[in-house]
């Protein structure tokens, strides 16, 4: 069924109405669907170089622009419960893991939970003194309500699958438990039948990307390996899915092509097949960064979208968030704008699924002022739990130092605090800090990195004074001697990702310093910003940090 035609049969009955029939409402209606496909058509076309958004999210008129969120939101799954939608992202190092995120409308996204606060129970080389899983860690998983509850599946390439399920999204989540140990897999999800028989689907990378369907037992903990049987095996295959409509099984997953990574898909009446495709979904797109790995999920209306990562490498922004229609076509979910082929291709506006909510992004500025870290941080690897506090100064963050595995490698520095960075037309940081508590051998500062390279811009002490140090992976200058102990850091970006940092003394005259730092993409990850502390001599010395405030245009 294409639910795009059935609309515009709707639209042509209103314009059909006679003019002294017409009323206002059906005037707003018909704008509405002119709008819509006109408006979506258009720009399906449309060349749209890639990172220049000069707009993007809600458009705040009834619309929205691709990206929806261009920031580091990778190996995307999504679903809907009640009115609600909710998102999952893979973290790799980053601690706490696996990012969920809630939206109403599924263009405007809140982060509201993590779905592991201690990634070190996965490996203990994502804990602060081992950080040796840059570009490894939390990979692509799948979240799905059943039973009341839901449940979170992900896996780790040299640890194998993970789940844990919470009774409320906000959690609490349970401890992680191992569905399978084993080394070499990737981009599971689980799937629960009519009759409650749980599956799961997965892809054994290490052995030619075979794809494996398992039954599960009934707890979700288990795969039952006499049930295991490999449905599907190309080039690449994996970012799997599984789902059920009506009468028919589909499995979801992307493929290498010539050229890239495309959607594809295979059906069947029968969960072990025999299955039908695979067919095509949408085309490779590589000028657009291949939309590729994510959720399709249906609105309350009916409507159908697929929330989708840009997977390729290398931008410093890592792989944005974008949303497209989907058009079923002869049963098959079509990706985006389906041409004759029947293969879809990247659509960057359109009708937002959920009409009346207003704007809305992931939470960025914070003053510390609450009594848990709020969901926008993430550490860099596990940190050290007693190195840090929110109550030991009301209102601040307090980062004790403590030795690096590396002297002065930043990336190998416990207790570095993160965020994502976004890619818009400018963007500003603004970090207020206290620097009383450091101590012989201590630095402290501002940074943006993503392994293996960094910048930062921040304080190192002798134990006498207090130097303005700029650090570009191992390459230092020093600057000025501060004579206070106030010092406020800032960063500004654009959608070219150079960052010029700068430094005040009064929070009011800005000092730039050191040459503009081309933001990186580095270890599947796209840039972070953050604020690290650590002593080269000894474990000694604090940062007191009274606010991050985060300014996005």
């Amino acid at each position: 069924m294409n639910i795009r035609s059935s609309n515009k049969k709707k639209m042509w009955r209103l314009i059909g109405c006679k003019p002294c029939k017409i009323e206002i409402k059906h005037i707003a209606i018909i704008f509405f669907y002119l709008l819509f496909f006109v408006g979506e058509q258009s720009f399906a076309q449309q060349k749209v170089k890639w990172g220049d958004w000069q707009t993007w999210g809600d458009q705040n008129n009834g619309t929205y622009q691709n990206p929806i969120l261009p920031a580091d939101y990778s190996d995307l799954d999504c679903i809907r419960v009640g009115s609600d939608y909710y998102a999952v992202s893979s973290t790799f190092q980053y601690s706490p893991g696996f990012v969920i995120l809630h939206s109403k409308d599924l263009v405007n996204w809140k982060i509201v939970s993590h779905a592991v606060n201690d990634i070190s129970k996965i490996s203990t080389e994502m804990n602060w003194d081992k950080m040796n899983t840059y570009g490894r860690g939390i990979w692509a998983g799948a979240i799905r309500y059943h039973n009341g509850k839901f449940w979170i599946y992900f896996g780790d390439p040299d640890k194998g699958y993970f789940m844990t399920t919470a009774t409320k999204i906000e959690g609490p989540w349970a401890p992680v438990h191992q569905v399978l140990a084993a080394k070499g897999w990737d981009d599971g999800c689980p799937f629960w039948d009519d009759d409650g028989q749980g599956y799961f689907v997965g892809t054994n990378f290490a052995d030619g990307y075979k794809v494996h369907l398992f039954k599960m037992t009934a707890d979700g903990k288990t795969l039952i390996a006499t049930s295991d049987k490999v449905i599907y095996q190309s080039k690449g295959s994996e970012a799997n899915k599984l789902f059920k409509v009506k009468d028919t099984y589909y499995h979801f997953f992307s493929e290498v092509k010539a050229g890239g990574r495309a959607v594809m898909m295979q059906r069947a009446k029968n969960i072990y097949g025999p299955y039908d495709g695979p067919k095509q979904l949408s085309y490779v797109q590589k000028e657009y960064h291949e939309p590729n790995q994510g959720g399709i999920v249906q609105t309350q209306k009916g409507d159908w979208y697929f929330l989708t990562h840009h997977g390729s490498s290398g931008d410093w922004s890592g792989r944005v968030m974008s949303l497209l229609p989907v058009n079923w076509i002869d049963g098959w979910p079509i990706l985006g704008n389906p041409d004759a082929d029947k293969i879809g291709s990247m659509v960057w506006n359109g009708p937002k699924p959920v009409q009346g909510q207003k704007k809305n992004i992931p939470q960025t500025s914070d003053g510390f002022n609450a009594k848990i870290l709020t969901q926008q941080w993430e550490w860099n690897y596990q940190p050290r739990a007693e190195k840090w506090s929110l109550t030991e100064k009301k209102g601040w963050i307090r980062l004790k130092a403590f030795r690096p595995i590396e002297t002065n490698n930043l990336l190998k520095a416990g207790n570095t605090i993160t965020q994502r960075s976004f890619r818009s037309s400018f963007n500003e940081v603004i970090v207020k800090m206290n620097l009383a508590g450091m101590t012989k051998g201590q630095k402290s500062g501002l940074t943006h990195f993503g392994s293996p390279n960094y910048a930062s811009l921040g304080i190192v002490s002798d134990g006498i004074t207090k130097r303005i140090e700029y650090n570009v992976k191992g390459s230092i200058i020093l600057g000025d001697t501060l004579a206070s102990n106030q010092l406020w850091l800032k960063s500004t970006w654009g959608l070219d990702g150079l960052s010029q940092f700068y430094y005040s003394t009064d929070g009011v005259k800005y000092i730039p310093f050191g040459k503009p730092y081309q933001l990186m993409w580095g270890a599947y990850r796209g840039d972070r910003i953050g604020i690290y502390t650590y002593n080269n001599e000894s474990d000694s010395g604090y940062l007191d940090v009274d606010y991050f405030n985060y300014l996005i245009k």
